[in-house]
């Protein structure tokens, strides 16, 4: 029964390495459909960056009450997971404890010690989180582009952290009474009761060995399972944040946030006007301008999109947003995913991308969306982990004007004039300073 255990772990644990794997190149691949960038430059800049935005969480702690609850989560969630290598080494060796060897009983009782300390943190934070999302109206958790899976995603997350943490402590309580009991299997490394899992040991004081023995494995058993299943859950969910936090902000742009990507065709379309000698004899290829669809936008602009955390601060903060116009930055970013999975999918059915008649442009995103985006950069500033809606908006938005020319007529009134003029004010060339000399 014991080489069983080993053998239903082992597949257990291949299966899911594979199933996360191949979840793993899905969405590589996918974020690679997009154009080329070099973010090579700078590198003790971008290692500041990860150390700083996606451990130090820095953004979150403009509200320090929030980031500090936040951090407690995140905190659990890679500190508690180190005990899962003890259970993965316990499960393919059937071993128990044994961490104990190589650590030393003092040590060790006090990392099991902290990490029980931890997840009853987690626990009561994972409560207080699901109380604030589902009892509170913040405005940004009842917007309705979070209708349908991605409002409860949030909450199955939360309920699955509560439900991991439970089963901790209770295998922990367990264990120890066998422990004390002298059962077999568990008396080899005796460790003695831990800080909070000493609580429920009351509670089984009535329990026979074999019912205490059933629900250690049941809690062992659903404990790992349930870890495995929320790691190849991750990449459906919108907490893949956790994992792409890190390359996020590591390839965050080091420039101003107010800096804009000027279009080198369109500069030296302005130069060869100003300077004609310098106009190419022959005509090339003529530029595309924009994006319209998800393979328009860079790489980083759809590691952005798997990046979102779907926390809708910048959403919050955008006045647009906040005015009651169409515009979710928030929105922006889910759209943008939501495109690139079903681009991907079109791949893998059909070998290559085959034309489904729609864009990211008008089909997820429509002309209104765009236009109300002042460039304002407020929601770059809120994101906590440095995603850009602006970049995307900027992109669809020139596509829209200078590849589909749709734009409003006061627009249009004004780039007529920037081309026959050189100046956004109808005047003629020679005369297009005389304004300020009224």
């Amino acid at each position: 029964m014991h080489y069983l255990q080993q053998i239903a772990f082992v597949l257990l644990l291949l299966a899911a390495v594979w199933f996360f794997s191949r979840q793993v190149k899905f969405i590589r691949r996918n974020i690679l459909l997009g154009k080329d960038e070099n973010f090579s430059d700078h590198p003790d800049k971008r290692w500041k960056n990860v150390l700083l935005l996606a451990f130090g969480q820095k953004k979150m702690f403009k509200n320090s009450l929030v980031a500090i609850l936040h951090f407690i989560i995140y905190a659990g969630f890679i500190i508690i997971n180190l005990e899962v290598l003890e259970i993965v080494l316990d499960g393919i060796l059937g071993t128990h404890r044994l961490f104990t060897e190589f650590l030393g009983m003092g040590f060790y009782r006090f990392l099991i010690n902290s990490f029980e300390w931890l997840a009853l943190g987690v626990l009561v934070v994972c409560v207080i989180f699901l109380a604030r999302r589902n009892m509170l109206k913040i405005r940004r958790f009842i917007s309705h582009d979070l209708d349908g899976w991605p409002r409860s995603d949030a909450n199955y997350i939360l309920i699955t952290e509560i439900i991991l943490m439970l089963l901790f402590l209770t295998m922990n309580a367990a264990d120890v009474v066998l422990q004390e009991r002298g059962v077999s299997g568990y008396t080899e490394h005796a460790t003695g009761a831990f800080a909070v899992s000493s609580f429920i040991q009351p509670l089984l004081t009535s329990w026979s060995d074999n019912s205490i023995i059933l629900l250690e494995r049941i809690c062992w058993w659903l404990h790992i399972a349930g870890i495995l299943s929320f790691l190849n859950y991750l990449p459906f969910s919108k907490h893949l944040h956790i994992l792409l936090a890190f390359p996020n902000a590591y390839y965050a742009r080091l420039e101003e946030q107010g800096k804009m990507k000027n279009m080198p065709a369109i500069q030296n379309e302005v130069l060869y006007a100003m300077q004609p000698e310098l106009a190419p004899t022959e005509a090339g290829e003529a530029p595309s301008f924009g994006a319209k669809d998800v393979m328009d936008l860079s790489w980083r602009n759809l590691l952005d999109a798997y990046s979102c955390t779907e926390c809708g601060r910048c959403s919050a903060a955008c006045p647009a947003n906040i005015t009651g116009k169409l515009l979710s930055p928030r929105k922006i970013m889910m759209d943008t995913r939501d495109r690139l999975e079903e681009v991907g999918k079109n791949i893998d059915k059909n070998g290559a991308f085959v034309p489904d008649g729609k864009s990211l442009l008008n089909d997820y995103i429509t002309t209104e969306e765009l236009r109300a985006c002042t460039t304002c950069n407020a929601c770059v500033e809120a994101c906590p982990v440095s995603i850009s809606p602006l970049e995307i908006i900027l992109e669809l938005r020139r596509s829209l004007i200078m590849e589909a020319s749709n734009a409003p007529q006061e627009w249009n009134a004004m780039f007529s004039n920037v081309e026959n003029n050189f100046a956004p004010w109808k005047f003629s060339p020679d005369e297009r300073d005389a304004w300020t000399q009224n």
